[in-house]
């Protein structure tokens, strides 16, 4: 099938590997505008950009699709057959939903109507799901709520963080939009309306979403700690300085003693009291310095039972 991709991050580039693979006819591709990244802040190429270029493929990188006559004109002139959405990044506007003779679709990982918006493999976890999954749905001009044409189930495992769920779930995804391709194709796609009543929403996540409260019970925080990798990551302070958290397990039964480390665990981490239960803290990175194992950082900053954080 001719199609027209619009994706920027690495698991959308991944897709559009698929749809290489499988020999689909890719007549052009939409991604992000080229931005600073690192510590350097230089110019660099969405992983879309870099597949597309490698493959030879007509690249557009329009910093507004809305609106936007030029880019309206350029998508029709591709005469595509369907355009494929993953993790592009804007909202598409309703005027260029129609372009293709098989409209937009769109690669969401939730089990729609559940998590519509920007963040829905970490509000997933942030509420201590089970259970999720990705969902093929035709684009009309309502955030996510497009009539549904195929879904998969995952479990969440006990150790997903929003890192390691995203890559399970567009390892998944990846297939199941070669599915809903090929069914479209020969018109034996089965599209199916989301139930409004069961809606629910995953908003972008902001710097501040990061804020540890230790009031909250100890599975609460542990779930804030896996929604939040790699960005904007769990934090809380430790003598003044920022401290990220990137890995913690849940330890039910301590006394509720919120924010104060009751514990060291040698050659493991540290113990802080929560709400309800314990956390042992694994994994941290002080502000200024590298990720480390909480038995490397409790060394070097001489962490004591009955030291508070925040302090």
């Amino acid at each position: 099938m001719k199609i027209v991709f619009f994706g920027t991050p690495e698991p959308a580039a991944a897709c559009l590997q698929t749809l290489l693979d499988a020999k689909h006819q890719i007549v052009g591709v939409v991604t992000q505008p080229d931005r600073p990244r690192g510590r350097g802040r230089q110019i660099a190429f969405s992983p879309v950009k870099e597949l597309a270029i490698k493959n030879n493929l007509l690249i557009a990188q329009p910093a507004k699709v809305k609106n936007n006559p030029e880019f309206s004109s350029w998508l029709r002139s591709l005469k595509a057959e369907i355009a494929v959405v993953v993790a592009y990044g804007q909202i598409l506007p309703g005027d260029i939903l129609d372009v293709p003779k098989f409209g937009f679709i769109n690669l969401h990982a939730s089990l729609l109507p559940k998590y519509r918006g920007a963040a829905p493999v970490q509000w997933a976890l942030l509420n201590g799901e089970k259970e999720t999954g990705v969902t093929i749905m035709q684009i009309d001009q309502r955030l996510d709520a497009g009539e549904i044409i195929r879904q998969e189930k995952i479990a969440i495992e006990e150790e997903d963080n929003a890192e390691t769920l995203a890559h399970r779930l567009f390892a998944v995804g990846k297939e199941v939009l070669l599915q809903a391709i090929r069914e479209i194709e020969t018109g034996k796609a089965e599209l199916r309306a989301q139930v409004e009543s069961e809606a629910t929403f995953a908003p972008a996540l902001t710097k501040e979403s990061g804020e540890l409260d230790w009031r909250k019970p100890a599975a609460q925080i542990n779930n804030r700690i896996r929604a939040l990798v790699p960005w904007p990551t769990a934090h809380t302070f430790f003598k003044g300085k920022q401290l990220k958290l990137w890995r913690a397990e849940v330890l039910p039964g301590k006394e509720p003693r919120p924010g104060e480390i009751l514990e060291i665990v040698k050659n493991s981490g540290f113990i802080v009291g929560t709400g309800q239960g314990g956390l042992l803290v694994l994994e941290v990175q002080i502000e200024g310095k590298n990720r480390i194992l909480a038995s490397d950082f409790m060394l070097g900053y001489d962490v004591k039972i009955g030291d508070q954080i925040p302090s």
